[in-house]
């Protein structure tokens, strides 16, 4: 059985909203893991687990944004995989997707999925990722820690999350960010 593998940007205080600055009219403290270098490390933590990962599991919101940008990004192994692997979206409004490759699917299909890959990726996507968390899906974090506290935004658990336990497997710098990986305990 393979395993769902939540990989995110987070901030010291949780929030895991708009990293890239995307949302920046509806979220103006978006965009501020590019305030930070990430160094060849983390460069290569980043390019490891998408490479290692069979399909990409994302919310609408995530997809609409990841799809416009994709697409055009198709000239490097990262860009490449990014087009080609198969991706699933957790939407009950989105109908039509069309960045290839894609296929919409409900909750109750993500646990099939394990079956079917190896690793399923999961970025961004906070009320996704929040979902899962809640239905005990998620197998392992990959954590990109940027030193600053936001205040408010989306945060990686829910405030009325129950408790998740889980087992450091690995944790470094890179640049000036650090790397967590954890697994379910």
């Amino acid at each position: 059985m393979g395993k769902l593998v939540v990989t995110e940007f987070i901030t010291l205080d949780g929030v895991m909203q708009d990293p890239g600055g995307a949302e920046k009219a509806n979220f103006p403290r978006g965009g501020w893991a590019f305030d930070f270098d990430q160094g060849a490390d983390g460069r290569k933590f980043k390019f490891d687990e998408l490479m290692a990962a069979d399909a990409q599991l994302l919310g609408r919101r995530t997809y609409e944004g990841f799809a416009a940008a994709w697409p055009k990004m198709n000239d490097n192994d990262f860009g490449k995989k990014m087009n080609e692997m198969p991706k699933y979206v957790v939407s009950s409004t989105l109908a039509d997707p069309t960045w290839n490759n894609t296929t919409v699917i409900g909750f109750d299909d993500v646990a099939g999925l394990k079956e079917q890959f190896g690793n399923v990726l999961v970025a961004g996507s906070a009320q996704l990722v929040q979902g899962l968390f809640e239905r005990e899906l998620v197998d392992e974090l990959r954590l990109m820690v940027f030193p600053v506290a936001l205040g408010q935004g989306k945060r990686l658990f829910a405030a009325d999350a129950d408790r998740s336990a889980f087992e450091l497997v690995e944790a470094k710098q890179a640049g000036s960010v650090a790397t967590l990986v954890l697994r379910r305990a």
